[in-house]
């Protein structure tokens, strides 16, 4: 496996053990915990002024921090989305500044590309095959795109309810589409049992390293945008927490650099009808309990069992952050909100992140200093179709 320099292994979240990334691929070999990429952080000479003169052109332009060097990507540009400043919503909210970092840029439209450009360079490095994952959507078109770019095939777990746009573009990029009656967790459970039968390279959430590992690349961005600025808060639309879990390794690698002095505080954002993030938060717990009976328009961050939680609540806490739900009504309200007043699309799951933006002022989370950024996961594209049905059930 051709790595970079500083890479130092992969460590076990759950025991410490180290391992080599060149016979290690997924989760912990002595206790079945998470594994996450560490680098020699001595190893590595990076300066403000010297990431101000690389151009602003994809990921890799962060290739000292990243597992798998340039050469050995498999990328198609993805990152490097803009930041946009909303200075409608900042007077709504009573902040100083209000910005939403827009994901939906990305290649096939989701912050989900960071992950799998790492997470398919690493299945290549490894002279694997086939890819395959359980998806409520997004991931499963990511990993087709770049499954073909690769040169590899691709296998997709996906729920009946998953929008049709992923669905079908998943067959367009030659993607093997599964469809499994239920929901995510139902997906999840189809998928497991094909890697036991087969010899499949899988990019589910936290069982590979790698993409939770692509989506730190997103922080990095935001304090270049803000002129290294760190914000008083980043509002992330929840489902498995692979976001959360990378803006704050991305947070905690900058700070010990040098980069940046301090941490953002980091926000949660679930729909109420599917919330054991929101849950295990609210009663102090290291880990989520299932979510019984998941009822929530926001089909893509409906995740009831999220394997990531313990990373997720550890996040939130070291950043001193929180996690909030909001109704599908208000969430819905949001993105026409947001589409209305700033032209920016959100799709209905990732404007779970506006809504429980707006749900943080009123419980006067934020101050009237500061600045919060909230993340657009995907674009509205995807959703349009729940967004319109929305307007006419208003009589819009």
């Amino acid at each position: 496996m051709e790595t970079t320099a500083a890479f130092d292994g992969l460590i076990c979240t759950d025991c410490g053990e180290r391992f080599d990334p060149e016979s290690t691929t997924h989760d912990c070999p002595d206790c079945g915990g998470f594994l996450d990429p560490r680098y020699d952080l001595s190893h590595i000479d990076l300066a403000r002024d010297e990431l101000e003169t690389r151009p602003f052109d994809g990921l890799w332009r962060y290739e000292e921090l990243l597992p798998v060097p340039r050469t050995a990507a498999v990328t198609m540009d993805e990152g490097t989305t803009p930041l946009v400043d909303c200075p409608e919503l900042a007077d709504e909210l009573g902040v100083a500044r209000l910005l939403i970092k827009d994901e939906g840029r990305n290649p096939t439209g989701s912050r989900t590309d960071r992950g799998h450009a790492l997470a398919v360079s690493a299945a290549r490095e490894h002279s694997a095959s086939d890819v395959a994952l359980a998806t409520t959507g997004d991931a499963g078109q990511s990993a087709a795109a770049y499954a073909a770019r690769a040169g590899l095939d691709s296998h997709a777990f996906v729920p009946t309810r998953a929008n049709f746009g992923n669905k079908a573009m998943i067959n367009v990029h030659g993607g093997d589409m599964n469809v499994v009656e239920g929901r995510y967790d139902d997906a999840a459970a189809a998928c497991a049992g094909a890697l036991d039968d087969e010899d499949w390279y899988a990019t589910n959430p936290f069982e590979t390293p790698y993409r939770h590992e692509g989506a730190k690349t997103m922080f990095y961005e935001i304090v270049e945008q803000l002129d290294w600025e760190v914000p008083d808060g980043i509002v992330q639309p929840t489902g498995s927490g692979v976001g959360l879990v990378g803006l704050h390794k991305g947070a905690t690698e900058f700070a010990a650099l040098g980069l940046t002095d301090d941490l953002p505080g980091l926000y949660a954002a679930q729909a109420s009808g599917c919330a054991p993030i929101v849950e295990a938060w609210e009663a102090d717990d290291d880990s989520h309990e299932p979510w019984e009976v998941p009822d929530t328009i926001c089909g893509g961050i409906e995740i009831a069992d999220p394997h990531g939680s313990p990373l997720v609540l550890d996040a939130l806490d070291d950043a001193d952050g929180g996690a909030v739900a909001t109704d599908d009504e208000s969430i819905l309200d949001s993105a026409i909100t947001v589409a209305q007043h700033t032209g920016i699309e959100m799709g209905a799951s990732s404007a779970a992140a506006a809504s429980g933006a707006w749900e943080l002022a009123e419980q006067d989370v934020f101050g009237a200093d500061d600045t919060v950024v909230l993340v657009n996961g995907a674009s509205a594209n995807k959703e349009a179709d729940i967004l319109r049905s929305h307007l006419m059930g208003k009589g819009i």
